[in-house]
């Protein structure tokens, strides 16, 4: 008798995800792996992360803080994940996004494939043309204050 995977992610995503990482490049993380020495055992490192998503037993490393100047005299600190980790988020946004992308709300734009910010403002102002009500909705901070136990149970219905 075989056991199953907790998660069906398939193999491909996985293999996406990691050629994105392999264009986008960046910096090496708290291990210090390049994506040079990555690849030196790349198959078996592609295997290892699938299996530890699908089983559901996949912990992210640290990841490595770095500061960076910012315009204003000022620090801003960044967090550089693995390139394991890289791979494993985009394989996990991959497999979110093909489940969750078909029940938004058609003038949802935020975060989503193939929309953009240019597509939002262009129905904005064609709205403007075609309705004689405006609805301002100020989301500044809203996952600091949003019910995450409402969140956590839309993703378990979904």
């Amino acid at each position: 008798m075989t056991q199953g995977k907790a998660f069906d992610i398939p193999k491909a995503l996985v293999w996406e995800s990691y050629k994105a990482v392999r264009a986008n490049r960046g910096a090496p993380g708290c291990d210090g792996q390049t994506l040079m020495q990555f690849d030196a055992n790349r198959d078996r490192n592609l295997y290892k992360i699938w299996n530890r998503l699908s089983s559901g037993s996949y912990f992210p490393p640290p990841v490595l803080a770095k500061s960076i100047a910012k315009s204003d005299g000022g620090q801003r600190v960044l967090g550089i994940p693995t390139v394991s980790d890289r791979i494993a988020q985009g394989a996990i946004k991959l497999y979110m996004e093909q489940r969750l992308d078909p029940i938004f709300h058609e003038d949802s734009y935020g975060y989503r494939p193939g929309r953009s910010a240019h597509q939002a403002l262009a129905r904005c102002a064609e709205r403007c043309r075609t309705r004689n009500w405006v609805l301002e909705v100020d989301i500044k901070s809203f996952f600091d204050t949003v019910r995450h136990d409402l969140v956590l149970k839309a993703l378990e219905h979904h």
